[in-house]
């Protein structure tokens, strides 16, 4: 048995969390610093939490070692198993060209380029999200917006302000999966907190987006669609985060969104000359100008509607206890860990939802995709190999940060520096979101900043007397106000839109908005934390 310890170097907490912090401080300097690949600064934190862990808080080199594969286990399935089966959903779309059908028809909504920025970067790419994540929706609404005629650099900063709100549930929730299971808290609470903060961004990022599009002019003339939009996602993603399921989220949000949009008469006013001229200052691809029959665009909408129709039914009560039936838990071998009151610690289970899982039911949606877009069985199976080998660096970066995040939790190390943090009192609440925030901004991904930071926060809350809910959540929800500003993303809006070498214009220009829009979210849970707000808890 191991007993973890919160004060094992020179019985000083102070000291002890000094040492504990060693390996988040070198996988953020090799990431932000060094800028060394992911995978390789992953790989080189878990490192250093085995040697910490071992020599530090003397942690059998065994029980380290089995720690670090149950990280890696949980990285792998259901983590990973969910991007892989979304993204392969997303390559079938794109072999087959119902994604371009798809394309044209946000293209035929609007001759807005206002409005156009709404549907491309804000709607659609918040479904990227919900289904692949990883930088997908950046790169791919970046290249959208290119092709109807924005500016390369108005095209990127667009893309990548958008991709704020969906964030915390992208990939069918990955980020606030991996955030209950690190923290040990119920999904369905972290989720049900992370739903009544994100919403609160998705009001104000549409109208964001149409003033960088059009300045003023932009706000007064389409304030109306953009607080529609925003309104109706906020309102979906709430409900679906609340009162439906944390992986359809960001889907039934983009929908929302985009219903909203065409349900507004000012959506359909062809745009003034002078608002075309002033933006649309790049060549318009011809190939939007390409009809499409009607079975076509019903057929390149088919693959999100069998994802939501799959995810409603496994939703109904029925259907849910018989899925959770093939949930297996069992004692993960070589881990008897206790916490320092001498209870034993989650960790030492392993939860196996066999099939109530959301990789699980994507599958079942992408084998359906096959069969309405027409892809042969070898040809589907191929492009899931292929999805596999495109993600092997993402993989590997997962599996190894997780295996990191799960050393640090068994072995004590995040318990000593949550409760070192604690000493910042009433000030956790605004400096929790920050903490996400500079996650995100250095991996590139809420999922990462959640495994890495999510029990550093709950205990830090559980110190100082906070809602450990609230400060989970606000970890991942400050997060997704980092992803604009991270190395990897902003590396991909070039590389999409050909501006290669000026990731430094690209971050002058989006980091007030990620600066904004993080103290906003450090405001509302500062709120949540007071009697002010905190009756919008559940």
């Amino acid at each position: 048995m191991y007993v973890q310890e919160l004060r094992p170097v020179a019985d000083s907490l102070g000291l002890s969390a000094l040492v504990a912090a060693l390996p988040l401080v070198i996988v953020l300097v090799l990431l932000g610093g060094v800028r060394l690949k992911a995978h390789l600064a992953g790989l080189t934190g878990l490192l250093a939490a085995a040697l910490v862990a071992c020599l530090a808080y003397g942690m059998p080199v065994g029980q380290t070692l089995s720690g670090a594969a149950q990280g890696a286990a949980f990285g792998l399935f259901p983590i990973l198993w969910i991007v892989v089966n979304a993204l392969w959903v997303y390559r079938m779309t794109v072999r087959t060209r119902h994604f371009d059908v798809l394309r044209r028809s946000f293209g035929r909504l609007s001759d807005d380029p206002r409005i156009q920025a709404l549907v491309v970067a804000f709607c659609f790419g918040a479904l990227l999200e919900a289904l692949a994540g990883f930088g997908a929706p950046v790169a791919i609404c970046s290249v959208m917006l290119v092709a109807l005629g924005f500016d390369p650099v108005r095209a990127a900063v667009v893309a990548l302000v958008a991709n704020t709100a969906p964030v915390a549930f992208g990939a069918m929730g990955t980020p606030v999966v991996t955030l209950a299971q690190v923290t040990g808290l119920p999904l369905d609470t972290v989720a049900s907190v992370v739903g009544r903060q994100t919403p609160l961004l998705a009001l104000v990022v549409p109208l964001v987006l149409v003033g960088l599009v059009d300045g003023r002019r932009g706000l007064r003339e389409t304030w109306v669609p953009a607080l529609a939009c925003g309104t109706a996602f906020a309102v979906a993603q709430f409900a679906a985060a609340n009162y439906a399921s944390a992986q359809l989220a960001d889907i039934g949000a983009a929908l929302a969104g985009a219903a909203a949009l065409a349900a507004v008469p000012h959506t359909r006013v062809p745009a003034p000359e002078a608002v075309r001229a002033s933006v649309l200052t790049g060549t318009r691809s011809e190939e939007l100008d390409e009809p499409d029959p009607r079975a076509e665009i019903v057929r390149a909408y088919s693959p999100y509607a069998l994802i939501v129709a799959i995810f409603s039914v496994a939703q109904i009560p029925a259907v849910k206890d018989r899925l959770a039936q093939t949930t297996r838990t069992f004692d993960w071998p070589f881990l008897d860990v206790v916490g320092p009151d001498g209870d034993p610690v989650g960790g030492n289970l392993f939860t196996w939802p066999v099939v109530a899982t959301g990789g699980t039911l994507v599958l079942l949606a992408g084998i359906g995709t096959a069969a309405v877009l027409g892809v042969h069985a070898r040809v589907a199976i191929r492009e899931w190999a292929a999805t596999v080998h495109e993600l092997r660096y993402a993989i590997l970066t997962v599996t190894s940060v997780l295996a990191l995040a799960y050393v640090m939790n068994l072995s004590g190390q995040a318990a000593t520096i949550g409760h070192f943090v604690a000493a910042a009192g009433a000030g956790l609440a605004f400096l929790s979101p920050v903490l996400g925030w500079f996650g995100v901004a250095v991996s590139g991904s809420d999922t990462s900043a959640n495994a890495l930071f999510g029990a550093l926060q709950v205990t830090a809350a559980r110190e100082s007397g906070l809602s450990p809910e609230l400060l989970a959540a606000a970890n991942s929800s400050g997060g997704v106000l980092g992803k604009m500003i991270s190395p990897q993303n902003l590396t991909i809006a070039c590389a999409a839109v050909g501006l290669a070498g000026r990731e430094g214009d690209l971050l002058r220009k989006v980091l007030p908005w990620s600066l904004g829009l993080l103290l906003v979210m450090c405001l509302i849970v500062v709120g949540q934390s007071s009697p002010v707000l905190g009756w919008m808890l559940p």
